[in-house]
């Protein structure tokens, strides 16, 4: 049975993914209690059928978990029609309202001004770039004090851990903490901008929707907590995996780096696992879910499908097309994949420009985590 905590799954779960494609491409995963999905057909109908939902249940105890619980109940990325599709479509007009034009120079401003800061001889490309710039995009993009930036990220990596199988009460803990203040920190500025409205997305949050369709501030809480967190954290590990394939396949992301960036996403997955709920009995390439069971789809495992991608284990910077499923699908594709493709092809394409000879100094040090899969520091220099 594929225990999904084992060390050896961590640190390189596609081998073993590969085995269990090969016995089935759903099968009943009795540690986690639920279905995972091995092939990229089976993802593909989880994550686009709708009689399989992101249902919230509150962790228990639910009183002692209300701080995190709060976070999560209010997002639209755990919630089905018709609250999910008032949730997104009041952030998705905030969202699409020319931010994302506007903020592409001062992505590059960001990171030109961060490349100027390193040593070129040996830095952590992590630490000191790709953590610090999607950080300060998203705050501008939303309106978040500069003050609360070196906060962000400590709550935000608390939170999320949360999300790995079996947390230790440690991350329990950090995590309700965590919680706690980003949303207080958040609430406050949302308050704030009630009052004081700008031209920044709290704002726009906060006056979206009339009548009913006006979001509480709960919602508005927790609707900048969950683009704090996704805004950054898939872009830091998606850039700190990809980087760190590339450069031990002794690769460069060539002349169209859009290209490279696509299979970043697709070589080593950030997100391994995200699960759906049947609300009504429903069958998934053949296997019978019941309703009130889970299936998860293993991303990772999609994304290295043989049947879709040619050499799947093969990082190839000109792979194209490239139709993997780092993003998601369906009903929950991630609604700020534009903003990620965005930054990670202007800080790539910039680091290689400023150091065409970058190489690995040493060996990158992995979170050690399943589901959000990435690295605390990755050490870099000009070779």
């Amino acid at each position: 049975m594929l225990d999904l905590s084992a060390p050896a799954v961590v640190a390189d779960p596609y081998p073993h993914f590969e085995r269990e494609r090969e016995r089935a491409e759903v099968a009943w995963h009795e540690p986690t209690g639920m279905f995972l999905t091995f092939s990229h057909a089976a993802a593909s109908e989880v994550l686009r059928t709708r009689r399989l939902g992101r249902i919230w249940h509150d962790r228990e105890p639910a009183a002692y978990l209300e701080p995190f619980n709060l976070l999560h109940r209010n997002q639209m990325m755990e919630n089905e029609p018709p609250d999910h599709t008032r949730l997104r479509r009041l952030v998705a007009g905030a969202f699409a309202r020319g931010h994302l034009e506007r903020l592409r120079p001062r992505v590059v401003t960001l990171a030109t001004d961060l490349l100027d800061q390193v040593d070129p001889a040996g830095f952590d490309v992590l630490a000191e770039y790709a953590e610090p710039l999607p950080v300060l995009v998203i705050a501008e993009l939303l309106g978040v004090p500069s003050t609360l930036v070196p906060e962000l990220r400590g709550w935000s990596q608390a939170i999320v851990r949360m999300y790995e199988p079996a947390p230790p009460p440690e991350v329990v803990e950090e995590a309700v903490r965590a919680a706690t203040e980003f949303a207080e920190s958040v609430r406050e500025l949302a308050r704030d901008r009630a009052h004081h409205p700008r031209d920044d997305l709290v704002s726009h949050l906060v006056a979206a929707g009339e009548g009913d369709a006006r979001l509480s501030e709960d919602e508005v809480v927790a609707s900048v907590v969950l683009l704090l967190n996704a805004g950054h954290e898939a872009s830091v590990n998606v850039f700190g995996n990809g980087l760190v394939a590339m450069l031990r396949h002794g690769l460069r992301p060539g002349a169209d780096t859009a290209l490279a960036v696509e299979e970043m996403l697709r070589y080593d997955s950030a997100l391994q696992l995200f699960e759906r709920t049947a609300t009504e009995d429903v069958t998934v390439r053949g296997v019978r879910i019941e309703a009130g069971q889970k299936i998860a789809a293993l991303l990772g495992a999609a994304n290295r499908d043989p049947a879709v991608f040619a050499d799947p284990d093969t990082f190839d910077v000109r792979r194209d097309p490239n139709p993997h499923l780092a993003f998601g699908a369906g009903l929950h594709f991630c609604l700020g994949a534009p903003l990620a493709r965005m930054e990670l092809v202007e800080s790539v394409g910039l680091l290689f420009e400023r150091f065409p000879d970058l190489g690995l100094v040493g060996e990158p040090e992995p979170r050690g985590t399943f589901v959000l899969r990435g690295y605390r520091s990755v050490k870099v220099g000009s070779t």
